[in-house]
């Protein structure tokens, strides 16, 4: 008689540049699975909030460490994606300006930054039904995850998405520049020495760059359900 294989929730690690749709397809297949969906992105927006506030620089990096053990940062599950909480405050939507994207690529670097949200994001995914997505979530955050992807897109096509984003929310900035800070923002996330952008060995590799959101949550679905399908807990 074949031994039947335990039922478990998995934990599943989504990486990839800034609009690669990793967000967006990322919290629908939490909720196509009913899984928490971790947007680990959003935490480091919001650190890079209170910095911006505090009117902090690279160069005053001792003075975001001694803020960071008082600051809280919290991320509640909401009918269409998280809401942020910044010790106590929604920032949702002040994390997604232009002002931050420019700022939060430093702010990334900071070790203590990371270590901070790196050990909350290790406790939400401790007993697994997650979707973690970020730029280290399959290298550095859940090396062990169950499976692993990494979205990639063309750069147009993701400053084309980023800037439709913008507009969308009343932003108006040129399509050339918001695709300049995109590109910036690869270099410098592609070659920091702590936690770079890059794929894990073991990643599945899915370009996004022709799919719909709805196309590419079903690709990473057949995924999942290829490899797990006889064992994944609903």
């Amino acid at each position: 008689m074949t031994a039947t294989r335990k039922r478990k929730r998995l934990v599943i690690a989504i990486d990839g540049p800034a609009g690669s749709g990793k967000s967006t397809t990322a919290r629908l297949l939490a909720q196509r699975l009913g899984y928490l969906y971790l947007d680990t992105g959003a935490m480091y927006r919001a650190i890079t909030v209170k910095v911006i506030r505090r009117g902090l620089s690279k160069e005053q990096i001792p003075e975001i460490v001694r803020f960071l053990p008082d600051t809280r940062v919290e991320l509640e599950q909401a009918d269409h994606g998280v809401r942020v909480w910044l010790d106590g405050e929604d920032v949702t939507e002040e994390i997604r300006t232009p002002e931050v994207d420019r700022e939060i690529s430093w702010v990334c670097q900071i070790p203590e930054v990371r270590e901070k949200l790196v050990s909350l994001q290790r406790q939400a995914g401790e007993k697994g039904g997650i979707v973690a997505e970020g730029r280290d979530m399959g290298t550095v955050v859940f090396p062990d995850a169950d499976i692993k992807f990494f979205l990639v897109a063309s750069l147009e096509e993701r400053g084309k998405r980023r800037w439709l984003d913008l507009k969308r929310k009343g932003i108006d900035i040129p399509l050339e520049e918001v695709i300049r800070d995109l590109e910036r923002r690869d270099r410098i996330d592609a070659s920091r020495d702590i936690s770079p952008l890059k794929k894990a060995d073991d990643a599945i590799e899915i370009d996004t760059t022709h799919l719909t959101i709805e196309e590419q949550v079903e690709v990473l679905l057949k995924k999942i359900q290829e490899r797990f399908g006889d064992v994944l807990e609903f």
